[in-house]
Formats: structure tokens, C-alpha cells, sequence
């Protein structure tokens, strides 16, 4: 119950209203795309549609999608049949249908091209092994293969290839899709999957393999979303089925590639297709370097300020209670500390189920982290305040409640101010996962840069965060040098 009431604010922090019709999107190039594509048209309805771009993978996106935090995202048939309602959709797509309005969800018609999936290779050792196939791959087993996780994990992804193929003796490492094509070039893997629509694929530095057994199925692109949108939005969902059958595969490359080679922003890409193909004005609505970073200034800035705000809230009594009742402390420190071992990522994806995508279920999991340094720093200062001080406090006659406010927390300020910067620093460095769940901030440019292989767009978010960190740090000195007398300072 204790939890539930320490979180009852981040929910209503995320709850929001239904104004805006709600699009996500995986974190690869073509979803986004895609989803941008949606929301352009969605707009020329006169719709307010709020991007939530780059939101993880499917399950994320899923998950999301069910619980109402998103409206529509873009799909493949093969993941919804193998990998989201394995073992429910049935065998035709009717089935599939049914089995997705029984959540109260829908799917388009395919939008006009298919994704499969494929292996590649550097050319030059494909030419000199003399491989073509994937059937050649079993040849040598030597091959070192680097696999995004989904691939790894889906039923009609490596599980079935690998029997297929007589391949299930390789050894194959899960790699974040994007990191994997730079692996392979950089010759610290041999083998990746692709998807076939990549601009990578394209690659003359890359050989795509012949899939001789026909194992790899063409995945329609489709987009999912929810039922009620027909109620609640049907101008601006009329106007994005229209994408149905509109986009082929030289399309969808073509925009890819404009993107990762061209540089361009995937927004701009998706405005010139919505003009293009539908005859709507063409709205560029990239913002410029310094809107950019001050607008994910302000989101970082949100983000660590309400979970620092909370923390010190929920920390302060209970490093207070862990100085004066020992047992409560170990406790305390326990369980602050158990916390602190949950990975980063993980801890964000446990709260979407109660908290859903965007900014409530980042600040909540970093005022869980942002615990443990506030807590055992304020238990210690109090702890340690020396017996004569405290002894004359209680000759004056104090009350125990004065001889805390007006002597033990003043002496003990220096340890519980370090504990707190502490832990905004640490906060904004763990800020920059929030943009894998929606919740903006200077990780966005990070993941998008490490997607997109730009070094610039990197540093556009990379920067900022170190720069508000040392800034952060050096607004806690500064207040440190002027609120506590000299002998009150901790020694350098």
C-alpha cells in the first residue's frame, strides 16, 4: 500500500485527456516513417496528434497500444500472427481480425509493401568463403552471428531458420538492430539480419544472402490501432487509411535511405511523401538546433526535478527514522538498496503497466533510484552528530521534536545535501533512458544518432546532459559555500 500511495502522483501526472490522437513508433527508421506519415495526415483533419516516436520494440509498443497510451502504430502481419498473438490469431487472416477485436483492436490494409527479413554479410568474406546462401552458412562454423533480439526470440525468426538450415549449432548474440550492421562492418561479427527494405540492405559493402529454402516470409506492413478511434476520431483515421496500397517497396527504401544517407529528418521525409502521393501541402516541421535542445532542456529538467522533488519528500523521514530506530534503518537501507541493483531499463518497462509511456513512468522510477543515496546520507548525518551536541540540546530543555529541527538536521545538512546532489546528478545522467518510453529529454537525440549512425545528433544530446550535470553539481556547491559556515562543510 506503502508503494501504491508514493506513485498514486506520478499516475496522475500521466494521466491525460483524449484531445490528441496518440501515434507510436519502434525505434528503427521505417517506423517512424511510417508513423510520421500517419500523423501528417491525421493533421490535415484538423487533429491534434502527439508523435510518440521511438518507444522501444514490439512489445512495448503492444503493450502500450492495449492499455490506451497509444492510439495507432505501424505493424508487420508476421509479427501480430508469430510473435504478438502467437497460438491466437489462427491460420487466415480473418482469424487475425478476431483475435484483435476481442482487445478492441483493428488493423489496416496492408499499406503496400512487405518486410521480410534477411541475412547479410561484408562482401569481401562472402566472395572469399564463398557463400551465397544461407544453406552455405552451415559450412563453416567458425561464422560469428549477430542477431537483434526480436529476430532471436520470434518463431518464424532465428528458431526456425537455424533447424531449417541445420544451423542450430551456431552461436548467435543478441545486438540492438542498429548495432549489429555497424559490428558487421567493422568486421567484429559476420552475419546480420536485415530487413529487407533497409537502406543497409542496399549496401554495395554488403551481400545479401539467397534465402534458397524460402524460410524468411514477407511480413505486410499494416498499421494497428485502436476500435474506439472510429468513434472518437473518424476524420482523422479515415484520412490515414488512405495509406493502404500506397506505399510500395522502391518507396519505403527510397524514404529510408533519404533518411540514413541524405540525413534528413524522418518528419520532412514523411511531409514530402504526404504531398507527393496525396496532394497536401508540404509542412517542414524539423525545429531548429537550439528550439531542439532547449525544449528537451525543459523535459530533462521536468523529469529530474519531480522525481528529485519526490525523493527528498519520501527520503528525508525515512533516513530520520533509520537514524533513531536502527532496525527500521537496515530495513530502510535494504530495500532502498535492492532497488538500486534493478537495471535502469528495466525498472522503466515495470512501470508502463501501471503507469503507462511518457513522462510519469520515467519520473517514478527515478525517484526510486534517486532513494538510497538521500536516505543513507540523511541516516548517517544524524546518526554521527556528536553526543556532547546532543546532550546540551537536551539540557536546554529542548523537546525532541526542536532538538531535530533546530540541531540535528542543521548539523547533519551537510551529508544530506551531498546525498541529494548525488542523486540529481545520477538522475540526469538516467534521464536520458526516459526517450525509450516516450518521456523526451536529451536522450532522444542520443538513441535517434546512434540509429541513424550521426555522431552530431549524438553529441546534440550528449552535451547538454553533461553540461546540466555540471551544472546541477555546481548549483549544489555554490549553495553548500553559502548556506553552511566553514567547520559545517564536508572536507575535500
Amino acid at each position: 500500500m506503502a508503494v501504491l500511495a508514493f506513485l498514486a502522483p506520478f499516475v496522475a501526472l500521466g494521466a491525460t485527456g483524449r484531445e490528441e490522437m496518440r501515434i507510436g513508433s519502434k525505434k528503427f527508421t521505417e517506423s517512424v516513417i511510417l508513423a510520421d506519415i500517419a500523423g501528417e495526415l491525421a493533421r490535415s483533419t484538423g487533429a491534434a496528434v502527439a508523435q510518440r516516436q521511438e518507444l522501444g520494440g514490439t512489445r512495448m509498443l503492444w503493450d502500450a497500444l492495449k492499455a490506451g497510451e497509444i492510439d495507432l502504430y505501424p505493424e508487420y502481419s508476421g509479427t501480430l500472427e508469430y510473435e504478438i498473438l502467437a497460438g491466437e490469431s489462427g491460420e487466415s487472416d480473418r482469424d487475425l481480425d478476431r483475435a484483435l477485436a476481442l482487445l478492441g483492436l483493428k488493423k489496416s490494409p496492408p499499406l503496400g509493401f512487405g518486410d521480410a527479413y534477411v541475412l547479410g554479410m561484408r562482401r569481401e568474406a562472402a566472395q572469399r568463403l564463398a557463400i551465397h546462401r544461407i544453406s552455405d552458412l552451415a559450412r563453416h562454423s567458425s561464422l560469428r552471428f549477430g542477431l537483434s533480439d526480436e529476430f532471436l526470440r520470434r518463431r518464424d525468426g532465428w528458431p526456425a531458420l537455424s533447424a531449417a538450415y541445420g544451423l542450430e549449432g551456431e552461436t548467435a548474440r543478441g545486438f540492438d538492430h542498429d548495432i549489429a550492421y555497424k559490428a558487421l562492418l567493422d568486421g567484429s561479427i559476420d552475419v546480420v539480419d536485415l530487413y529487407a527494405t533497409d537502406p543497409e540492405a542496399a549496401d554495395p559493402r554488403i551481400t545479401v544472402l539467397e534465402d534458397d529454402l524460402a524460410r524468411l516470409r514477407e511480413n505486410q506492413a499494416v498499421l494497428l490501432y485502436r476500435v474506439e478511434l472510429e468513434r472518437n476520431a473518424p476524420a482523422a483515421l479515415s484520412s490515414i487509411l488512405r495509406m493502404a496500397g500506397t506505399i510500395d517497396a522502391a518507396a519505403m527504401i527510397a524514404m529510408n535511405k533519404s533518411v540514413k544517407f541524405e540525413k534528413r529528418a524522418e518528419s520532412e521525409v514523411a511531409a514530402r511523401f504526404v504531398a507527393a502521393r496525396f496532394g497536401l501541402p508540404f509542412v517542414n516541421r524539423e525545429e531548429g538546433l537550439w528550439h531542439r535542445v532547449l525544449r528537451r532542456g525543459a523535459e530533462h529538467l521536468r523529469l529530474t526535478a519531480v522525481s528529485l522533488a519526490a525523493a527528498i519528500a519520501v527520503g528525508l523521514p525515512l533516513g530520520v527514522s533509520a537514524a533513531f530506530y536502527p532496525g527500521l534503518g537496515r530495513v530502510a537501507l535494504a530495500m532502498t538498496a535492492i532497488l538500486q541493483t534493478i537495471p535502469s531499463l528495466a525498472l522503466l518497462v515495470f512501470m508502463i503497466p501501471l503507469l503507462g509511456v511518457g513522462a510519469a513512468p520515467a519520473i517514478a522510477a527515478l525517484f526510486l533510484y534517486s532513494l538510497l543515496p538521500i536516505v543513507r546520507n540523511t541516516a548517517t548525518g544524524v546518526a554521527n552528530i556528536p553526543r556532547p551536541l546532543r546532550n546540551s540540546a537536551i539540557a536546554l530543555g529542548l523537546s525532541p521534536a526542536r532538538r531535530l529541527l533546530l540541531v540535528e538536521l542543521p548539523l547533519a545538512s551537510p551529508s544530506i545535501l551531498a546525498g541529494i546532489k548525488t542523486a540529481a546528478v545520477l538522475n540526469i545522467g538516467t534521464a536520458t533512458l526516459g526517450a525509450l518510453i516516450g518521456a523526451g529529454g536529451f536522450g532522444q537525440p542520443i538513441f535517434s544518432g546512434v540509429r541513424l549512425d550521426d555522431f552530431g545528433m549524438i553529441l546534440e544530446g550528449a552535451v547538454p546532459a553533461a553540461l546540466l550535470a555540471l551544472a546541477v553539481e555546481a548549483f549544489f556547491d555554490f549553495v553548500e559555500r553559502r548556506l553552511f559556515p566553514r567547520g559545517l562543510r564536508r572536507p575535500l
